[in-house]
């Protein structure tokens, strides 16, 4: 079929065929002239149109996933057909892929040569027929996984509703993804909080609605972590299979990230060929293999490349088409040269590229010095909050002692600056993700990488409409946003989570049709979670003050009486707590995510693999003041035998983080209790963090630790802590605790600490002041780690309490 120049004719030609049944719709044969409707277009009745025989996997099931996605929000069963109909309007699918007869040819409206012709690309257009007006709308792909991704982009764009269907307003989309490779990791292993409870059928749905915004790719976890989890609903042998396959019917690329143990020992690595050769033969499809270079497995590059050599002879026997992939995290420099090296050399032509993931070397500088046969993909962590790649900035304590690592964690802002900052160094992505948490994520990260000129917050509303309905999707798109607005600065100084709340509570109860939908049901666990703590945190924090004026008034008269009175004041956080309504609802809305999507966030109530796996519901009455280790100090201070030794103490806690005037105190790494730190530029400016130093959060004693939470955040390095109005003729000491031995400067002026380190956790670090580094009465204290790439980074020198003290 054919097109005539609109812009010259403003008529149209259009002949196509369907299973041998020609129709010629000509604008002057027939006296219709073409003209731009704007009116909403009407699909209860529509008929989809395909071609038949011999089209690709993707263009054979596109018509299925929109017929059947209609279905479940409407209830419409739209017909299927390979002829035109009589009436009504028309859906037509196919694409510009070799073989069937239909419509295989975009319209010269159209530049030949523009994105719709690219790989994976698509046209959608609409236009009206002959004189009574039928609506069609051509969804062109220019291979079989073009027209499935038009099919989602019509998916996001419907009105839809009980017994309603209709496309708002005609829409003309010309487009291809600007990065070839856009992919999720989401391994069925029990190390997840949510993949390990699905069946095949639930992957199955979760990967087609990924595919609605443009996702071409899905990796998975064969082996690593051989646990049999209590949720599984399939052996780990069959799910791969069946992740395989599914990826084969959907015309996706199926990875597989597989890491290895000891390679040195000839057993296990003829036991691990021989199960990568029987999962290979199992597959239908495998397009990759991604082999890391560490976390885990920590093999010498000198034992990688010949067995990574190895795999790709039984790989290619299956799947000739198939390449191997490794990433350098965790490698020495000497690896990573020996690689680099290796690569430039032997240039191997079973090695697909590399991989930057976490722990690896930098992005830019590795596709700097890859040769440029190999290509270089992100491997970025979406899923955690702390402790991971690309951390929450400057995140609050009581939220990253409570919400943990993998809690429901919307940051599409933040995660779009960092894909917009990475992206013109490789070939795309595949995120690694551990389970549902970071859906918003996901979608808006391949989004952007379909094209990087979109709006996030145009995509959340795409992804709002899409799963919650037309109704909902702005409001919604909004309420994510402001989820993410949530972890900003101090909790205690937020107002916002409480607006937040609101506005997910007003939702709810707009729409109680959603309260079975799962993601509907995370943005509302957030919600309620974010608001829940902030006013317990302000609640904690008055028992705390409270606690700390009755040892100043009655430490020196009475230090045991101090401590029963201040015991009891504690305890009311356990007798008294807040908002008991709203914590049941917290819980309510977690059981019924378990229900439906098998999110576990809690290891008693829902048998999640630990604590850090997202178990929010264990940790959410997690002391957000120092309860535990007052506790325990009044416990010790009683052993005292000297009374005048128990009230010293007792004050000094009392005054731990009020010194008194002319004196101060940073807890170093919480945000609210920072007030002279110096800010950084911001995650627009500088997504990677690498001019702007983060906090970080330990997890000790498996996140149940009763040491100070101060001493649980901290710094390694940071721009500094501003003094302002000293008084140039008194004497200053500067204290601290940390770990290990930070190098702090004063000033730009090195210190030397009164006592030699390292230090412990607890331990104060004191540094004797000269006057003339406050001469003029200010003050810019930084510190530093020494040299310790040989250690693991919990074991890295950091500060996590400063005090500038006047004698």
């Amino acid at each position: 079929w054919e097109w005539c120049d609109l812009m010259k004719t403003r008529r149209i030609v259009t002949g196509f065929v369907f299973g041998g049944w020609a129709v010629l719709a000509c604008g002057a044969l027939l006296g219709a002239a073409w003209h731009a409707n704007t009116e909403p277009i009407d699909l209860r009745n529509a008929t989809v149109v395909v071609r038949q025989g011999g089209i690709p996997p993707g263009e054979e099931i596109a018509p299925k996933v929109l017929i059947e996605e209609v279905e479940k929000r409407t209830g419409i069963r739209w017909n299927l057909s390979r002829q035109w109909p009589d009436s009504g309007p028309v859906i037509a699918v196919a694409s510009h892929a070799p073989g069937g007869s239909g419509p295989g040819a975009l319209p010269r409206a159209a530049d030949r040569d523009g994105p719709a012709r690219r790989p994976e690309g698509y046209l959608i257009l609409t236009e009206e027929l002959g004189n009574d007006g039928r609506q069609v709308i051509w969804i062109l792909g220019a291979d079989g996984r073009g027209a499935l991704f038009g099919v989602g982009e019509l998916l996001r764009n419907l009105d839809w509703g009980p017994g309603e269907i209709s496309l708002p307003a005609p829409i003309h989309a010309d487009t291809a993804p600007a990065v070839p490779l856009r992919g999720h990791q989401l391994g069925y292993r029990s190390h997840s909080n949510t993949y390990d409870a699905w069946d095949d059928a639930r992957y199955e749905q979760y990967i087609r609605e990924l595919i609605f915004f443009g996702v071409n790719a899905i990796e998975g976890i064969p082996f690593q972590d051989d646990r049999e989890s209590p949720h599984f609903r399939l052996s780990r042998r069959d799910m791969n299979r069946r992740l395989s396959e599914i990826c084969a019917q959907y015309e996706i690329e199926y990875w597989l990230w597989t890491p290895a143990g000891d390679l040195s020992d000839g057993q296990l690595y003829a036991e691990t060929l021989a199960r990568h050769e029987e999962l290979y033969g199992d597959c239908p499809r495998i397009d990759a293999i991604f082999f890391p270079g560490g976390d885990p497995g920590n093999n010498p590059p000198q034992l990688v490349m010949p067995f990574l050599e190895d795999l790709s002879e039984r790989l290619r026997r299956r799947h000739p088409e198939a390449t191997i992939w490794m990433s350098l995290q965790g490698f020495s420099r000497e690896a990573v040269e020996y690689v680099l090296r290796y690569l430039e050399e032997t240039r191997p032509d079973w090695m697909g590229g590399l991989v930057a993931g976490p722990g690896s070397p930098p992005i830019a500088e590795t596709r700097k010095r890859l040769n440029l046969l190999y290509g270089l993909r992100h491997y970025p962590d979406i899923t955690h909050t702390v402790r991971s790649q690309y951390p929450t900035v400057w995140w609050d304590v009581a939220l990253g002692v409570t919400l943990g690592r993998e809690p429901i964690n919307p940051e599409p802002v933040r995660y779009s600056f960092i894909q917009e900052a990475l992206a013109s160094y490789t070939v795309g992505t595949i995120t690694y993700s551990d389970g549902v948490n970071d859906d918003a994520n996901k979608v808006v990260w391949s989004g952007r990488e379909w094209d990087p000129r979109r709006d996030v917050r145009d995509i959340l509303v795409e992804y709002a409409r899409v799963f919650f309905g037309p109704g909902a999707a702005q409001t919604a798109a909004d309420g994510i946003l402001a989820l993410e607005r949530n972890w900003h600065g101090s909790l205690a100084e937020n107002g916002g989570v409480d607006a937040t709340y609101a506005l997910w509570n007003r939702l709810d109860a707009e729409f109680p049709e959603l309260a079975g939908n799962w993601r509907w049901l995370m943005y509302q666990l957030r919600a309620h979670y974010d608001v829940y703590t902030r006013h317990r945190l302000l609640h904690e924090q008055s028992l705390e003050r409270r606690v700390y004026q009755i040892l100043l008034e009655n430490a020196e008269r009475d230090p045991d009486g101090a401590m029963d009175t201040a015991r009891a004041v504690l305890a009311k956080a356990e007798t008294e707590r807040i908002r008991n309504d709203q914590y049941e609802r917290i819980v309510e809305i977690a059981d019924r995510l378990f229900e439906v999507i098998g999110m576990q966030t809690s290891v008693e109530r829902h048998r999640a693999s630990g604590v850090e796996r997202g178990c929010v519901i264990d940790l959410i009455h997690y002391p957000l003041f120092n309860r535990w280790w007052l506790e325990d100090e009044f416990e010790r201070i009683r052993g005292f035998e000297d009374t005048r030794e128990k009230s010293d103490r007792l004050l000094t806690i009392a005054k731990w983080e009020d010194p008194g005037a002319g004196s101060f105190y940073d807890d170093v790494g919480n945000v609210g209790k920072m007030p002279r730190r110096i800010e950084g530029e911001s995650v627009r400016t500088d997504p990677l963090l690498e001019r702007s130093p983060n906090a970080g959060l330990m997890f000790w004693d498996g996140g149940y630790s009763r040491r100070r939470p101060s001493w649980q955040s901290y710094a390694t390095r940071t721009l500094g802590l501003r003094y302002g109005g000293l008084d140039p003729d008194a004497g200053y000491t500067l204290r601290a605790t940390g770990y290990r031995e930070p190098i702090v400067k004063a000033n730009g002026v090195a210190l030397e600490p009164r006592e030699p380190g390292p230090y412990r956790i607890g331990e104060f670090i004191v540094f004797d002041l000269a006057p003339a580094l406050y001469r003029d009465g200010s003050l810019v204290v930084t510190w530093e780690p020494p040299d310790e790439s040989h250690l693991n980074w919990r074991e890295h020198s950091r500060l996590t309490e400063v005090w500038l003290l006047r004698h």
